[in-house]
């Protein structure tokens, strides 16, 4: 048998009732020889020895002779039958829901005060802050009473949270307007017989109800329209939301399918022609350093083909030529590279200087370039239903694609531009019809987000900001000019240690 700590207290408190009169007769009250509890408390303080001793009435014929009136402070130092104060239950609790610590966690910050055991930790929590936390619940009748007079009644939601298969779910029914929590448990089953008890104390609430809000259940949806047949019964904003935008997100979804599938049918061999070249080495991308070259430029190229303009340069891993020279190992020093003939991935390539080059060609090629990019870039967009639709996006990209490249075709002719806006125009007009209907849901959608967005403060004017300035600017008292400040009496104990191993060095 563990032998039990002793503690030994610093200072013995008698704590004595706070009246004097008795509340019966009104006469006066006299101590009992006799004290209603005397125990050890450990508080984060230190420990105390705490006694109560009562009074009762002095008069033997009055009710008040046989009543032992305690102490009211006395009653706060600690829970009954405990000997942790309240100060310590509190500081777990704390931890606990704020900080979500783990009771090994909470045992670890009280162990260098006082001293308590972990399984005492989880006993303190478990049966007496929350008991304490549920009756701290009770006392907001005040709050739900001054709601009920400002809105005509109580609006509730129920909801629970949904655990591992074959594991009670934690239910709980709160109020909307005060956020006071109503009632709060466990149910094994998910029936209507489990949900009628659970709200069957809403039934004898002594203020009306105006409206209860919660999910679709099966089994709640019945159990409402009985315990509370008169009260209206909305369902979740967000579910039904959710599950009303899914044929529009489904619908979109096979329309980003079918309209991608379409350009790439159109444009495939035009889209593939300007991709980056591949890295010599398979899965790697860049490196860098003095000992090896990148990948992206192997050694043994130096000269593009004479027979391939710049834009139709061959990528290094589909060339059928074997190279002869490998990249040194990374132990031998790397020799001075040649200028490579590669384009980098971020720029297209340069035309070479083969006579005198077109300055109008170079820059229909860099436009011709940019627009591929950023088809294959809107080909790679992903939504985030039901408010953001991959669909729409695309379809409004490629659009804006085709209106840029008409625009450019009015005033210089370019065959990879013309064949590029044919087939935007031809895969946008393919699903033009089915885009105007998700288009239409879509406004829907976000005049829905609209009206359920809360309202925006409203911004303060330029006079208001000037007015709280100066209000900040008086409020701050100004030193005269060239006045010095007080020297400090005394140094800090750091600055003095710091000067003193300074001046010992």
């Amino acid at each position: 048998m563990k032998t039990p700590t002793r503690l030994y207290p610093s200072a013995r408190i008698i704590f004595h009732p706070e009246v004097s009169t008795c509340p019966v007769c009104g006469g006066s009250l006299m101590l009992v020889n006799t004290l209603l509890w005397d125990k050890t408390v450990q508080t984060l303080a230190g420990v105390q020895a705490v006694a109560s001793r009562p009074a009762r009435c002095a008069d033997p014929q009055c009710a008040g002779a046989t009543m032992r009136l305690r102490s009211l402070a006395g009653q706060q130092v600690a829970v009954p039958y405990t000997t942790y104060g309240y100060d310590v239950v509190v500081r777990i609790g704390w931890h606990r829901q704020t900080r979500c610590a783990t009771y090994a966690e909470i045992h670890a910050d009280l162990t260098p005060q006082i001293p308590i055991a972990e399984s005492q930790v989880r006993h303190l929590y478990q049966h007496v802050y929350l008991p304490l936390l549920a009756c701290h619940e009770r006392q907001h009748r005040e709050r739900l009473t001054q709601a009920v007079e400002q809105h005509g009644g109580l609006g509730i939601a129920l909801d629970g949270l949904a655990p591992e298969g074959g594991e009670p779910q934690l239910w709980c029914i709160r109020e909307l307007l005060t956020g006071v929590v109503l009632r709060c448990g466990w149910l094994s089953r998910q029936d209507q017989a489990a949900f009628e008890g659970f709200l069957q104390p809403l039934r004898d609430l002594s203020w009306p109800i105006r409206v209860i809000v919660s999910d679709k259940q099966r089994g709640l949806v019945p159990a409402i329209a009985t315990v509370l047949p008169s009260v209206p019964h909305p369902f979740c904003q967000s579910h039904y939301l959710r599950n009303l935008a899914d044929p529009l997100a489904e619908a979109d979804s096979a329309l980003t399918v079918t309209l991608r599938q379409a350009v790439r049918r159109s444009l495939g061999p035009l889209l593939l022609r300007d991709q980056p070249p591949e890295p010599s080495h398979p899965g790697v991308l860049t490196v860098t350093g003095l000992l090896a070259p990148s990948p992206l430029v192997p050694a043994a190229i130096t000269t593009p083909p004479e027979n391939l303009t710049p834009d139709v340069v061959t990528p290094v891993a589909t060339r059928t030529t074997p190279t002869t020279t490998t990249t040194p190992p990374l132990s031998t020093p790397t020799p001075e590279l040649p200028t490579p003939a590669v384009r980098p991935v971020a720029e297209p390539a340069a035309v070479p200087p083969a006579g005198r080059a077109d300055p109008d060609a170079q820059v229909a090629a860099a436009i011709v370039t940019q627009m591929l990019r950023r088809t294959r870039y809107l080909l790679t967009i992903k939504g985030r239903p039901p408010l953001r639709l991959a669909g729409m996006e695309l379809v409004a990209g490629l659009e804006e694609l085709i209106a840029r490249g008409q625009r450019w075709l009015t005033h210089r002719e370019n065959p990879q531009l013309a064949h590029l806006v044919r087939g935007l125009e031809d895969a946008v007009n393919q699903v033009a019809p089915t885009a105007a209907v998700i288009q239409t849901g879509a406004t829907w959608m976000a005049q829905i987000r609209a009206i359920l967005a809360p309202a925006p403060e409203t911004a303060p004017t330029a006079a208001q900001v000037a007015q709280q300035l100066q209000g900040r600017r008086s409020a701050r008292s100004w030193r005269p000019h060239r006045k010095r400040l007080p020297r400090p009496r005394r140094w800090p104990s750091s600055c003095k240690s710091a000067a003193t191993s300074s001046i010992r060095t």
